[in-house]
Order: C-alpha cells, then sequence, then structure tokens
C-alpha cells in the first residue's frame, strides 16, 4: 500500500513539474506568435523572464519535496525489508536445528544396536 502512494505522489510532482515547464513553454510561445507590437512584446517577454526564477525556485522545492518523500519511503521499504529477512533467517536456522536433532535422534538408536559382523557370521 505504501508502494501505491509512493508512486502517485511521485507521479503527482512530476505532473506538476511538467505542467509548468509546459505552461511557460505555451505562454513564451503564444507571445512571440500573437499579433501584438513590438514594444508589448517585448515587455511581456521581460515580465515573463521576471518570473522564470520563481518558477524555477518553486519547481525546486517540488522536487526536493518529492526527493525526500522518496528517500524516507525507500529507507522504510529497506528497513522492513531487512527485518523479514532476519526473520527467514532464525526461522531456517531454527528448522535446521530441529531437522538435526530429529536425525540424531533417528541415528542414536541405530548407533546403540550391534550390527553383526561379516566374519561371526561365517564361524557358526
Amino acid at each position: 500500500m505504501s508502494d501505491n502512494r509512493s508512486e502517485s505522489t511521485g507521479s503527482s510532482g512530476l505532473f506538476v513539474g511538467g505542467f509548468l515547464v509546459g505552461a511557460m513553454i505555451g505562454a513564451v510561445t503564444g507571445l512571440l506568435i500573437a499579433p501584438k507590437a513590438g514594444r508589448e512584446t517585448r515587455q511581456l517577454l521581460k515580465k515573463s523572464a521576471d518570473a522564470l526564477p520563481e518558477l524555477a525556485e518553486d519547481l525546486s522545492s517540488s522536487v526536493q519535496l518529492q526527493a525526500d518523500r522518496l528517500s524516507g519511503s525507500a529507507l522504510r521499504n529497506w528497513d522492513e525489508t531487512l527485518s523479514r529477512l532476519r526473520e527467514a533467517i532464525a526461522v531456517g536456522l531454527e528448522a535446521s536445528q530441529r531437522r538435526r536433532q530429529e536425525l540424531e535422534q533417528v541415528e542414536s538408536p541405530l548407533a546403540a544396536e550391534p550390527h553383526p559382523s561379516v566374519h561371526d557370521s561365517g564361524t557358526k
């Protein structure tokens, strides 16, 4: 469930960033194509250019927030994975120890029984 939330958060951040960049490109293109006097067009371009640092700062902040969220999510996922791995190793060790004890119990009665030797069977 946290994976879906991380993916949607990352996707929304990319969407917002793409939207803002697309809006600026569209605005500049519209200004260049629009039939206005050169002076008016230059003023609009200057205003747009003046807004670029603020837009870049907003975009940078958005990207940084998304990176922080993804980093936190990755750390949580790593911690969960590491915890599950430790549990699996512990369960595996317990199972192998139980199996070893079972095998030792099966082997010990067999070792205690006398085995007739080949030489003894031929002397009777």
